[in-house]
């Protein structure tokens, strides 16, 4: 490795990242054989630069937890086969129990996500139990600072009170051992979703049905827990949430779209939910409205349900959002290429750039990565390559190179047959 003179900070330019984030109590199940319309893989231009995947209620028996510790539990592992070879890459990952938390990156955005902490919070047993609870992942995104928080609340009709309890204590216990991390509640962006089992009060079950089937939802929206909650509650009226367009998603019998027909006939709620929070700037006066920081904003593009998954007893719920940011970094900590022609039978040189403050460690190191690509598009001896370079002290890839190929040349053997060099 040949390291060169340090980069000049380039004039930053507006970016727009599409965000595609996916809420799922599964109930124990196995993934299905298809999940296109849930990532939006049927859509002709997705055009999605993140996945934001929490899924709640994983098979968390003894067995299941072992077999996960070992390997990758079946929901992160087809996910990672769906999503790889569209050139996603799992940026971090956490479980708590039957709680999981996932979030994919377009490789081209890796160098410029920082991963600052996963942490679990579990509120089950007075907080000795992770039954329920929040999973949270602290990141910076090009600078700036996010926070994911998938959670499971506890349920049931007349625990509302307990519910917000949870909120609050997962809220609160969002501290940070590193100095120089703020207070969640200084974050640029909060994104807090899960089976957060709000329910509809007062209206009895025929009436919520009969609503539902006509899709009078505004008649239930008045009494939905969460709605009410926010009206009284100052910190959580500061969330966000997209319009209610669709039918309750909790609870209907399994393998099919009927709600509940069992002896308890439990009324449907929206139990399933997606809020954000943007950072707000500092009053200036009684008169002026507290508005989000210059540079970054939030814009929901989608908030649906997914009616055609039947394996639960919730229906999944997406929200596609569009975040428009001026990036704080804007030049890769480390940019790197190969140097010259690489070839299998020759010494390999790298080339990389370093930007002036970029903290480097003994304990750095590059890898050399196959690019997963349809191998009949191109010569079977010359596959596709990325250099990767991960920094120890800041705990993620700070600069990924171009794609690549390796080449095998070919010299004809003694008896006149033609073999790659290797």
């Amino acid at each position: 490795m040949e390291p060169v003179s340090p980069l000049k900070p380039a004039e930053p330019r507006d970016r727009k990242l599409s965000i595609h984030v996916v809420t799922w109590n599964v109930a124990s199940a196995a993934p299905p054989v298809d999940l296109d319309s849930l990532l939006q893989l049927d859509s002709q231009d997705p055009n999605l630069d993140m996945y934001v995947i929490g899924l709640q209620e994983m098979s968390c028996g003894i067995m299941s937890l072992l077999s996960d510790t070992a390997f990758e539990d079946p929901w992160s592992s087809f996910f990672m086969d769906v999503l790889s070879p569209l050139s996603f890459i799992k940026v971090s990952s956490v479980r708590m129990q039957g709680l999981l938390l996932l979030v994919f990156a377009k490789c081209q955005h890796l160098p410029f996500i920082q991963i600052l902490c996963a942490k679990s919070t579990p509120t089950g047993l007075f907080g000795f139990w992770g039954n329920k609870g929040g999973v949270n992942i602290c990141l910076r995104l090009y600078g700036y600072y996010v926070s994911i928080i998938n959670c499971h609340l506890p349920p049931h009709l007349a625990n509302n009170d307990q519910r917000l309890e949870h909120f609050d204590w997962i809220l609160e216990m969002q501290n940070f051992e590193e100095p120089d991390i703020p207070n969640i509640l200084d974050h640029d962006l909060i994104v807090w979703f899960g089976d957060m089992n709000f329910r509809i009060e007062d209206f009895g079950l025929h009436f919520v049905r009969e609503a539902v089937k006509s899709q009078s939802y505004s008649d239930l929206w008045e009494k939905d827990q969460l709605s009410i909650a926010k009206r009284c509650n100052t910190l959580l009226r500061e969330f966000q949430e997209g319009p209610l367009l669709f039918p309750p998603t909790y609870k209907f019998d399994k393998n099919s779209n009927s709600y509940d027909t069992s002896e308890k006939k439990r009324k449907p709620a929206w139990t399933d939910r997606i809020l954000w929070r943007l950072k707000r700037q500092p009053h200036t006066d009684s008169c002026t409205p507290r508005l989000p920081a210059p540079g970054f904003s939030l814009s929901l593009r989608s908030y649906v349900s997914h009616m055609m998954y039947t394996i639960s007893d919730h229906k999944p719920v997406t929200g596609t959002f569009d975040l428009e940011l001026k990036p704080l970094v804007s030049v890769p900590l480390i940019t790197l290429k190969p140097e010259a022609l690489w070839a299998v039978e020759n010494a390999m040189l790298i080339n990389y750039s370093l930007t002036q403050d970029f903290p480097s460690s003994p304990w750095d190191w590059i890898g050399l990565y196959k690019v997963y690509i349809n191998m009949s598009d191109i010569p079977e001896t010359e596959d596709q390559f990325l250099l990767c370079y991960y920094s120890n002290s800041l705990r993620s890839v700070v600069g990924i190179s171009n794609p690549f190929k390796i080449h095998a040349f070919l010299e004809e053997d003694p008896l006149g047959e033609v073999q790659p060099q290797m």
